[in-house]
């Protein structure tokens, strides 16, 4: 960890969903939302980014929001929170290189990559997503 303290190498990888989960924390408030819960949220959002790129099938991300229902986790962001509250947020994140947001998106179950120039109304569109299902 010490050898890439920014996350901008393969430690960034571990970090699927955080981008969008820390948003959630920072809107709501740190403590009113579980780490581990805007996380989960955050992957979802991540999942659906990732498909609206063309690179991430829709059930592989139906089969993320299964398996974190079953284990009571949400798959949603905050009610009160709409997607454009979290690009603020987002551009806060320590991955941002330039002032181009970078994300953490799967490729397949157990592979991610770290992906820049995401457009915002890419990110917004997939959030509402989220959001509406």
């Amino acid at each position: 960890m010490a050898a890439d303290e920014r996350e901008n190498g393969q430690r960034a990888l571990l970090n699927l969903g955080h981008t969008f989960g820390h948003a959630i924390e920072a809107h709501m408030g740190y403590g009113n939302w579980l780490h581990g819960e805007a996380i989960a949220a955050g992957m979802v959002m991540a999942a659906r980014t990732a498909e609206r790129l063309g690179q991430f099938q829709a059930q592989e991300t139906d089969r993320i929001i299964a398996l974190f229902l079953r284990a009571g986790l949400p798959v949603h962001g905050p009610e009160a929170m709409s997607a454009e509250m979290y690009l603020p947020h987002m551009m806060r994140d320590k991955k941002v290189l330039a002032g181009e947001l970078r994300l953490v998106l799967p490729l397949s179950i157990g592979r991610s990559e770290v992906r820049g120039s995401v457009a915002h109304d890419m990110v917004l569109a997939a959030i509402n997503d989220c959001q509406q299902s």
